[in-house]
């Protein structure tokens, strides 16, 4: 296999920025990227995505080899499939990701971008726009060629919906919110509290499984952190997502949960808060995407949460940054391609937004390196620590890359099409809705083995089951393996 050089390629300004947010000592060059195609689009989406998978793999490498860190191998196809759906199920169908309602509608000035997979934001965009619940996308877009798109979304956010009107990049940059990102690090690290490794760690980490041991709560969902906890849980980490019982997301759960235990929990309940608390004492990594000021509203706020965990490594994702007036809106990758710009092909075109998921993809990827980063200055000082990341910094980390032109413009480059049968590794993984195969691993760890203990399930498991992983995070029990992958 032939190895890119990195210091050409469209990944490495862009690895370089993720390693120094990190405060990392290891040098981009460590990684060694295979193949130039790319994914069709006006940004580097595909450098994007080795860049962000490569800075979680290189922090891995450091974690599981602090002394001996050697060289991570990545493939730049792999990484680009990665970034859309890394499932193909067999002989059944994956659910749909999209509600009808969610989509661009061109408004009286301009276009505009609803969001509404939850049934809650689905029900009060239509509400703002006086159609019954089960309209359909054709009466919404009617409804909307007579409204101002701006003023249209300023109506849906204010119900508690979410939408985004489509501006130029310029408009971005001179929004208040735009301007609030841009003087925003690409990673906020915040101290933490003294403690100690959790019962689970091992003095070395066995290399392969590097993971083995740790454990992670995971109350994030669509789609940057259970990202991230997918690449933790692909190294041996054991993670547990807790969602509240009236959320689900029925489109991507055979996607993210692979590897995971999934539980329902009430954090506004004195139930629910005291099941939090007792798993939050025994867990070495939180990974949430509660908006600013969320958990601080149900009494656990960052300096409450290190007070339960000492030591905690606590990593948190926001959809518009952490501050500027928006920081508390609600936001998706989708909107925030709108919002900031990357949708923008021109004043007449129609919106033209990435290939796939990237902001989320790429700020997961960041995730679990903050965490795997958070976990080795654990280790050396004993000390907690916290992090912060958000889908728009992230776009703005593109939108940088793109105007400084770095590497080989994306559209030069060998078009990337569909991942053939041999990039699906041929194991099976009998996920809850049938058979299914997944994409071999996109980069190769020295020693390590890349697989899941689990296969993909419910978001709501049986109760028995729930009370397993509580009692893995609580007792530290090890979960009885269930190898779903080879590679290494």
């Amino acid at each position: 296999m032939m190895t890119h050089d990195s210091s050409s390629s469209d990944h490495a300004w862009m690895l370089r920025q993720m390693l120094a947010a990190l405060d990392a000592d290891a040098p981009p060059g460590m990684l060694h990227v295979a193949g130039r195609a790319g994914l069709a689009s006006r940004y580097p989406v595909s450098g994007l995505a080795c860049a962000g998978i490569g800075s979680a793999a290189l922090m891995l490498a450091r974690w599981a080899r602090p002394s001996d860190c050697r060289p991570v191998r990545l493939d730049r196809a792999l990484a680009s499939w990665w970034f859309g759906f890394s499932i193909r199920p067999l002989g059944w169908k994956r659910p749909d990701v999209r509600d009808a309602v969610t989509g661009d509608y061109p408004a009286r000035d301009g276009w505009i971008r609803l969001h509404a997979n939850a049934v809650h934001h689905r029900r009060r965009a239509l509400a703002v726009l006086g159609l019954p619940e089960d309209a359909t996308h054709e009466a919404v877009a009617e409804r909307i060629r007579r409204e101002s798109a701006g003023d249209l979304e300023d109506a849906i956010v204010e119900r508690g919906g979410c939408a985004a009107a489509l501006r130029p990049p310029a408009a971005w940059r001179d929004h208040p919110q735009g301007r609030a990102v841009a003087a925003e690090p690409l990673v906020h690290r915040l101290p933490g509290s003294t403690g100690t490794s959790g019962a689970g760690w091992q003095d070395e980490p066995v290399p392969a499984r590097p993971l083995a041991g740790i454990r992670v709560l995971d109350l994030t969902r669509v789609l940057a952190g259970p990202a991230a906890t997918r690449f933790l849980a692909a190294y041996g980490a054991q993670v547990l997502r807790l969602d509240p019982e009236v959320w689900d997301e029925p489109g991507l759960v055979p996607e993210v949960t692979v590897g995971k235990r999934c539980a329902a929990l009430d954090l506004r309940s004195p139930e629910g808060q005291d099941r939090f608390r007792r798993l939050l004492a025994r867990a070495d990594v939180l990974v949430h995407g509660y908006r600013p000021g969320a958990l601080d509203a149900l009494g656990l706020d960052a300096a409450t949460r290190q007070a339960i965990r000492p030591g905690l490594v606590d990593v948190c994702l926001d959809a518009w940054g952490w501050t500027g007036p928006w920081r508390g809106r609600r936001g998706f990758d989708s909107l925030v391609q709108m919002s900031a710009g990357i949708a923008w092909a021109g004043e007449d075109a129609v919106p033209d937004p990435l290939p796939v998921q990237a902001l989320d993809q790429s700020a997961g990827c960041l995730m679990a390196a903050c965490a795997l980063r958070g976990l080795a200055l654990c280790r050396e000082t004993g000390l907690g620590s916290g992090w912060r990341v958000s889908l728009a910094r992230m776009a703005r980390l593109l939108q940088e890359a793109a105007d400084a032109g770095c590497g080989t413009a994306p559209e030069t480059l060998p078009a990337l099409g569909p991942a053939p049968d041999s990039a699906y590794d041929p194991a099976i993984e009998p996920t809850a809705w049938g058979p299914a195969h997944r994409l071999r691993a996109p980069c190769l760890v020295t020693g390590a083995r890349w697989g899941w203990d689990l296969p993909a399930g419910p978001l709501r498991e049986p109760l028995e089951h729930a009370r397993r992983m509580d009692a893995l995070l609580l007792n530290g029990e090890a979960a009885a393996p269930l190898p779903l992958s080879s590679a290494s």
